[in-house]
C-alpha cells in the first residue's frame, strides 16, 4: 500500500459523487469514551463483556441502529454521558459508571437534548482518513459552535468522504467537509437548510431514497431541510411546494477503488443513481 493515495484523495480524483451514501440508521446510541479506541471502537474497549453485549442487543434491537463512541478531550475530569434518540429528538443521562448503561433500553425517553449535536468522525484507527481530515474539521467547528453540541465520534461510515459530519438529530450526513466549508455547511444547517455540495444524505433513507431526495432538491432548488416530504418509496415520490415528483432509482457500480486506506483489494461501491423527477398527480 505504500504510495498509493489515502482513499479520501483518491474518491474525490475518481469524482465519486457524495449523493446518497449515509448509512440507514433510526436510532442513535452515542456513549462518551475517552479511552483509546481501536479498529472496532466498542469490541476493543475495556467496558465489560455484558456492557457490550447490551450494546450489541439493543443495537439489534432498535435496528436500523448505530451504537457510537464520543469523547471530547475538556470533559476527562466530568462524568461520562451517553446521548439516545431519533430523528424526533435525543435524550441524555450522566453515568456514575459504565454499568448504569444495562439499566437503559434506548428507547425510554431521558432528559431531552434541547440543541443539536454534530458528530465528526476522528476515528484514525479505523481508517487515516478520518483523522486527518476529521480532526481539523471538529477543530473548526468548534470554534463557529457551541463547544458543547460538537463532539469527536468513532466510525460514521464512509471513511472516503472525509470530512465526515453527521448532525443530530436530524441524522444529516455531510461529506468532504473541510475546514473551509465547515462555517457555510453549519450556518445553512442553523438556518433549517442543506448545504447541497457537501450533503451526503438523510440516515432516515435507504440510499435509492436518499438520490431520489437529492435530484428533487436539485430540480426545484428546495434547500429546507423540512420542504420535502417522503410520500412513497415504491415508487419513489416526494413532495416539494405542493407538487409530487416521481423519481425513478438504478443501482449501479462504482469505479473501481480501494474504498478505504488499508484496502487490500480493488472493489466497486455501489451507486445510485436519480433519474429526472417527474410530476406526478398522486
Amino acid at each position: 500500500m505504500s504510495g498509493r493515495p489515502f482513499c479520501a484523495e483518491a474518491s474525490r480524483e475518481n469524482g465519486e459523487a457524495l449523493a446518497a451514501t449515509a448509512s440507514r440508521v433510526d436510532r442513535w446510541i452515542l456513549v462518551e469514551y475517552s479511552g483509546l479506541w481501536g479498529r472496532d471502537a466498542v469490541a476493543a474497549s475495556n467496558l465489560s463483556v455484558d456492557i457490550k453485549e447490551h450494546l450489541r442487543e439493543r443495537m439489534l434491537a432498535l435496528a436500523p441502529a448505530k451504537v457510537l463512541f464520543v469523547r471530547r478531550r475538556e470533559r476527562r475530569s466530568r462524568p461520562d454521558c451517553v446521548f439516545w434518540g431519533s430523528a424526533a429528538g435525543m435524550q441524555h443521562a450522566e453515568l456514575d459508571s459504565y454499568d448504569d448503561l444495562l439499566e437503559l433500553d434506548f428507547a425510554t425517553p431521558g432528559e431531552r437534548v434541547e440543541h443539536p449535536l454534530l458528530l465528526v468522525c476522528t476515528h484514525g484507527k479505523h481508517d487515516r482518513c478520518c483523522a486527518r481530515h476529521g480532526q481539523p474539521l471538529f477543530e473548526a467547528l468548534r470554534e463557529l459552535a457551541d463547544p458543547d453540541w460538537v463532539w469527536q465520534a468513532s466510525h460514521l461510515g464512509g471513511d472516503r468522504f472525509a470530512g465526515n459530519l453527521v448532525c443530530l438529530p436530524e441524522g444529516l450526513y455531510f461529506g468532504r467537509v473541510g475546514p473551509g466549508e465547515a462555517a457555510i455547511v453549519l450556518e445553512d444547517y442553523l438556518a433549517g437548510r442543506i448545504h447541497l455540495p457537501c450533503y451526503r444524505g438523510r440516515a432516515a433513507y435507504s440510499m435509492p431514497v436518499q438520490a431520489a431526495e437529492r435530484a428533487v432538491r436539485e430540480h426545484t432548488g428546495s434547500t429546507g431541510l423540512d420542504a420535502l416530504e417522503l410520500v412513497s418509496e415504491d415508487p419513489i415520490r416526494f413532495r416539494a411546494g405542493g407538487r409530487v415528483f416521481e423519481v425513478e432509482v438504478e443501482r449501479v457500480e462504482g469505479e473501481l477503488s480501494y474504498v478505504t486506506c488499508d484496502a487490500t483489494r480493488l472493489s466497486r461501491p455501489r451507486r445510485y443513481v436519480a433519474g429526472t423527477p417527474r410530476e406526478s398527480g398522486a
